[in-house]
């Protein structure tokens, strides 16, 4: 398997994360309009989730990066 296919395989994980994080988005944004009194604890929390949904996709991109350019 030619490594430009293996790096086109490791970003398509990272779809999955940016589908993820929108609607960690969608969700605070929700409950931040149904209650506004929770916007600070819901703000932490929606960063909190924003960074764990964006490893995925950062690691996705380390491997397709070590794919193309060490194997």
């Amino acid at each position: 398997m030619s490594p430009a296919l293996c790096a086109a395989i490791a970003i398509f994980a990272a779809m999955p994360s940016a589908f993820c994080e929108g609607w960690v988005c969608v969700k605070a944004l929700d409950g931040m309009s149904r209650n506004p009194e929770m916007y600070s604890k819901l703000r932490t929390t929606l960063i909190l989730g924003c960074g764990l949904c964006e490893t995925t996709a950062i690691y996705s991109f380390v491997i397709s990066i070590l794919v193309l350019f060490v194997g």
